[in-house]
């Protein structure tokens, strides 16, 4: 019953009607971080994707498909916290002064450790899975600590000093309540990392479940939500979410969330993930709809959020279908089902709209530090110059077929993965080279203005 009726409720709170729509959201580009501040995070993050492909392709194959093979849990890992976290972070340092009015102000004494750190948390783990190695685990509980620990006491103060308006949207919710979703996070990492690094014992399962649940869900979906509340509407000109999408998100979902600390039977968990599974089913649908309305659907990047969003929705379902299923379905199918999952969570509903909103926030950035730095009646490239739509397609396209071989890599793995993981590694050097193009032009455009003015 549970489950029903918050699927009954959601489906009447989040409508689109364009009458409902929201007011434009003010920004304050006046508050951005320096350049080096935000690029510091942004642009070395998809090397870590080419580093997650290449260690796909030519790791060790043991234990393939299963999702807590070594290598998978190496490649994971790499992935998650080599190339998202950075991402994120970087993200929130943006978004915190130019959405909601508040500088997080050690980000730039924060920011040039963040890429670096986040590598070598994820090397450690790395080399923990694939050669058991209990350094390796240490190496990267102590600096998750000391890293993530500083990133979560930046946002933390950042977000109590934040001044909310009287109802608040999903964006400036999702920074409120970030910091705190992090440290879960990175709580429940550092005690499995503690636990095989042999600090202490703990159950793994329970702390593992709660650790992907978090991580997931909590981290990964609410903040590409609440990111994706502003930065959709705003680039890709559709409509804007209705005021009760913004009312109760993201608190749902954390709810839910907490709730799987209780300790739960059996079937009320069940019932528990059914529901949260039924609420994803339902965002995803909204945003689906919500983007087939958008006017800049000729744009490369409109259709990573439309896989995005997909890949969430048939995730959930198939989630769904394992929590109800798992005693009825063959056991291939039974090891077919979490990897599919995790593929469509991680790489389509994650990665994807990650690379959307590079290949669009970087040329914005470079665009608003030029006409801040170039003096006035100086041309300033239009976002298309710094980086053409073109490439943007090609990269996307890359991603998607990436996306198709890692679903397929079960048929055969140990071939597919060499398939899987170079597609996904050359689909991210695309982007990673884009972006090095973008910053040399604001480089060059930078040193014409100080020559021009010289002169």
């Amino acid at each position: 019953m549970l489950g029903f009726a918050l699927l009954s409720t959601n489906l009447r709170i989040f409508n689109t009607d364009p009458k409902a729509m929201s007011a434009p959201k003010i920004l304050n580009y006046e508050l951005a971080p320096s350049p080096a501040t935000i690029f510091g995070c942004l642009l070395p993050a998809p090397w870590l994707g080419v580093a997650a492909g290449l260690l796909l392709a030519f790791g060790p194959a043991t234990g393939l498909p299963d999702r807590y093979s070594p290598l998978i849990l190496a490649v994971t890992h790499v992935l998650a916290l080599g190339m998202l976290a950075p991402i994120m972070v970087g993200a929130l340092f943006q978004l915190f002064p130019v959405v909601a009015g508040q500088m997080v102000r050690p980000a730039k004494w924060i920011a040039p450790f963040v890429a670096l750190g986040s590598t070598v948390i994820a090397t450690g783990l790395s080399v923990g899975f694939l050669a058991g190695n209990q350094v390796g685990f240490a190496v990267a509980a102590w600096l998750a600590m000391i890293l993530y620990g500083a990133i979560v006491l930046a946002l933390v103060h950042a977000a109590w000093h934040m001044v909310l308006p009287p109802n608040p949207d999903a964006t400036l919710k999702t920074l409120r309540g970030i910091a705190l979703v992090l440290l879960i996070v990175i709580g429940l990492g550092v005690a499995l990392a503690g636990a095989f690094a042999g600090w202490w014992q703990v159950d793994i399962a329970y702390v593992l479940r709660l650790h992907v649940a978090w991580g997931l869900v909590g981290w990964i979906a609410c903040l590409v939500l609440g990111v994706a509340s502003t930065v959709v509407p705003m680039f890709w000109q559709t409509n804007r979410p209705s005021p009760s999408w913004h009312r109760h998100l993201p608190w749902d979902i954390w709810l839910g969330l907490l709730m799987l600390f209780l300790p739960l039977s059996d079937s009320l968990f069940k019932l528990l993930i059914s529901a949260l599974a039924l609420l994803v089913c339902v965002l995803s649908l909204t945003s689906i709809r919500t983007l087939l309305h958008a006017k800049r659907k000729f744009d490369p990047a409109w259709g990573l959020w439309l896989v995005s969003a997909a890949s969430w929705g048939i995730a959930a379902v198939l989630l769904l279908l394992l929590t109800h299923l798992d005693n009825s379905l063959a056991p291939n199918w039974m090891s077919l089902l979490p990897w599919w999952i995790g593929v469509l969570c991680l790489v389509g509903g994650a990665v994807m709209p990650v690379n959307a909103m590079l290949g669009k926030i970087i040329p914005f950035l470079i665009f608003l530090h030029l006409r801040r730095q170039i003096p006035m009646g100086r041309r300033v490239p239009s976002m298309q110059v710094v980086l053409p739509p073109e490439r943007l397609r090609w990269q996307a396209r890359a991603v998607c077929f990436s996306l198709l071989s890692l679903l397929m890599l079960p048929l055969a793995p140990a071939e597919m993965k060499y398939l899987a993981g170079l597609c996904f590694a050359i689909s991210q050097a695309m982007l990673a080279i884009f972006l090095l193009m973008s910053l040399f032009r604001y480089r060059q455009e930078l040193r014409e203005s100080i020559f021009s003015r010289a002169i």
